[in-house]
């Protein structure tokens, strides 16, 4: 177990070091480009913005009304246009790990909601959700716009490039929500739907928590980068040495786990 332990802690940290920050890539075609870049880098954020998108799926599985969808949604974007904005316009900035945390908790929430967990468990009404859908749109947007001051903005043009990267966002929005509507109705139409429903959310929730250990361990690396190397092999090693201190017989195990790694992940 304590090799699977390993194994999954340095999956998540190559995993979350991935799933941040602006790549050299898209830097360089932002420089070489317009606004047109701007609003295809937000459109690619929000779809591939995988947090963002399990919240949202948890806010539209039991919708089946098209105006209590556009209310939440349109609650949602308010929130997370005004910090996407406002922030990035104020230079307002904070460790990105810690916000995509909180971004986390968001959808562990909204998986708790939708399994009554505020009923069954704590015995109260749940809180009302227009409110906590507004209010977590100001945390998305917040997480957004620690990603958008990544790059060089510059002063000259500032506000059309945000509001450039905010379009591109709505744009990717609605893309992954009509794909989320049309899945989700299907589904509704099959027997399957209430009989898993309970699985799904209790599922979403696992996501949620998974995601939050990752943006952890990812605020470990950026807080105490010499006791967490972002070089991989040296994190393997750092967790290799680590399970030596614990148990001195691992060595045998550690090597299994690294003849099952791919090549350019053993050293």
């Amino acid at each position: 177990m304590k090799y699977v332990v390993t194994f999954v802690a340095f999956w998540m940290a190559t995993l979350t070091a991935s799933a941040h920050g602006i790549s050299d890539a898209d830097k360089q075609g932002i420089l070489e480009g317009g606004n047109l870049e701007y609003i295809k880098l937000g459109a690619t954020h929000m779809l591939t913005g995988y947090d963002h998108l399990l919240f949202l799926f948890g806010v539209m599985f039991f919708l089946t009304r098209f105006g209590d969808i556009v209310k939440f949604i349109t609650a949602f974007t308010l929130g997370h246009c005004v910090t996407l904005i406002f922030a990035t316009l104020l230079h307002i900035k904070a460790n990105f790990y810690l916000i995509d945390a909180v971004i986390a908790l968001t959808v562990c929430y909204k998986a708790f909601d939708n399994l009554d967990g505020f009923k069954k468990y704590i015995g109260i009404a749940s809180p009302n959700l227009l409110g906590a859908v507004t209010l977590f749109g100001l945390i998305h947007g917040f997480g957004l716009s620690t990603r958008l001051q990544q790059l060089p903005l510059g002063q000259d043009g500032l506000v059309l490039r945000i509001l450039s990267f905010n379009l591109g966002v709505e744009l990717g929005q609605i893309v992954a929500l009509s794909g989320m509507w049309i899945v989700l109705a299907s589904w509704r139409k099959t027997a399957s739907f209430m009989k898993f429903s309970k699985v799904a959310n209790v599922a979403l929730m696992c996501a949620g928590v998974l995601l939050l250990l990752m943006q952890l361990h990812g605020y470990q690396h950026s807080r105490f980068p010499d006791e967490f190397p972002l070089n991989k092999d040296e994190h393997f090693e750092l967790h290799e040495n680590m399970d030596r201190s614990r148990d001195p017989g691992t060595d045998a195990g550690t090597n299994q786990i690294q003849q099952a790694l791919p090549h350019d992940h053993q050293h």
